[in-house]
């Protein structure tokens, strides 16, 4: 599969940190499992992936706490 952004590069299977910031906290997700372009670097997450974090993010945002650092294979 070529990048979405550059056309050229060739898009590999990777992990990555997703940052969120939502109203009262900020939520650090480890090693998402994502595709990512060996040319510019774009990173692109499947939908099931965006799926499960915004659940991750729907019951974080109800915890008081300020920051939250998950691994996204131990929380999905």
């Amino acid at each position: 599969m070529n990048c979405l952004v550059c056309k050229t590069g060739k898009m590999f299977e990777s992990s990555e940190v997703y940052f969120a910031k939502l109203k009262s906290s900020y939520v650090i997700i480890e090693n998402v499992p994502c595709r990512k372009c060996a040319q510019c670097g774009e990173i692109l997450f499947s939908a099931s992936v965006i799926g499960k974090i915004e659940t991750l993010l729907e019951m974080y945002k109800k915890v008081a706490s300020k920051i939250f650092i998950v691994d996204y294979k131990q929380a999905a």
